[in-house]
């Protein structure tokens, strides 16, 4: 038996056909319709909308809602083999279908009434609305309790005040998902429609998340009907929750980003020559090669693992902490690696290796920093709470 570099440990014999045709198809509109075109977007600074229309109609957003909302119905191992064959061509269309899945579909699933899911949820698996997520603040990022924005009861109405930063598709968006403190200090959630009166600036200056719709929200005494509070969100764990939702989506696409640099390094060393001789023949190459070949089949094996574990009811958001913080630390390691392979080729658009390294910036710093979710392990380990030492 031949054995691939990219299913090193046979984990496809794990899978049935159908996950398969889901992975190949997602695969193929990756190398066809974002590769060919993702760095020109990238170098603009702009995400290419043209796209959400295509990801919509392939059943990627919302791929593990229920079908009667107008989602997938397929399971988590299918989201994070989408999750990963999407993060393949860039972060930013990752980021762009885990935040409309399980930052904006999921908590409206979970935590919405049943005229809200009905109401929203159909046209968000469609693509016809597009959704943000409010919790992060200029000020309160890895400790949202601290956060400053305001919900007032105003008879049948909640008066929102404040701002959010660093929102994945904030300008894009029709409806965000904010997160606001009431009078007694209560976290709750909302879903604020644009027409109710939200702004959104964009974040200009970017080096990493190019392609990514990326801003701010500013919410100046916004009035959000009672009907469009969720009515099961109540405190900080609900958001967590969602969160929890995204850092699985972003375990697994980090090994979209390891498998891609490694095959590109694996092809460049065999093409490229140096003193008479293709640079795989040298023993450093091999052993970066190897490397690579160890870290991405390790996130490959955490990123299964989780799947099983959510299929089976046993992730724990320990699990997807750990998932989170070596994928995506691998990926940079691997990047580094396979930009060195390519030596000046490396840091051009036309190898995509340095703008997947510049992305994973941004990707290890959203939801929860290699950092935090080191404490949240160390949590685990000690029984001891380090954060707010």
């Amino acid at each position: 038996m031949k054995v691939k570099f990219e299913d090193f440990f046979l984990l496809d014999e794990e899978l049935t056909e159908e996950y398969k045709i889901l992975r190949d198809s997602v695969r193929k509109f990756v190398n066809e319709e974002v590769i060919p075109i993702i760095g020109e977007y990238w170098e603009r600074g702009e995400f290419p909308k043209h796209l959400i229309e295509k990801i919509a109609k392939l059943g990627l957003i919302g791929s593990y809602m229920p079908v009667e909302y107008g989602g997938g119905g397929f399971d988590k191992l299918a989201y994070g083999i989408i999750t990963r064959e999407l993060e393949r061509g860039d972060s930013g269309i990752r980021s762009f279908v885990s935040v409309q899945t399980s930052l904006v579909m999921y908590p409206i699933l979970k935590f919405g009434s049943e005229q809200q899911k009905k109401k929203y949820l159909p046209k968000l698996a469609s693509g016809e609305l597009i959704g943000c997520f409010g919790l992060t603040e200029p000020d309160a990022g890895s400790d949202p309790s601290s956060m400053k924005t305001r919900a007032y009861k105003k008879g049948n109405y909640w008066v929102l005040r404040g701002s959010k930063m660093w929102i994945t598709n904030a300008n894009l968006s029709d409806i965000a998902i904010i997160w606001a403190k009431d009078d007694d200090g209560i976290i709750r959630g909302f879903i604020v429609e644009r027409d109710m009166g939200y702004k959104s600036r964009e974040i200009k200056g970017k080096i990493s998340l190019r392609a990514s719709d990326t801003g701010e929200i500013i919410l100046d005494d916004v009035e959000v009907p009672e009907e469009n509070r969720l009515p099961f969100a109540e405190g900080l764990k609900p958001a967590l929750m969602c969160l929890n939702q995204a850092r699985f989506g972003i375990a697994w696409g980090a090994v979209g980003i390891s498998q891609f640099c490694l095959e590109r390094a694996i092809n460049y060393s065999k093409e490229r020559i140096m003193f008479s001789n293709p640079i795989a023949s040298f023993q450093i190459t091999q052993q970066k090669l190897t490397d690579m070949l160890t870290l991405t089949q390790n996130a490959n094996l955490i990123a299964y693992r989780i799947a099983k574990l959510e299929l089976e009811n046993k992730l724990t958001h320990y699990h997807v902490s750990y998932a989170k913080r070596y994928n995506v630390r691998a990926a940079k390691i691997v990047c580094d690696m396979a930009r060195s392979i390519l030596g000046a080729n490396g840091i051009t658009l036309d190898y995509h290796v340095m703008r997947h390294m510049a992305n994973l910036e941004a990707v290890e710093t959203y939801e929860g920093t290699y950092e935090i979710h080191t404490l949240i392990l160390g949590e685990f380990l000690t029984g001891i709470e380090a954060f707010r030492k």
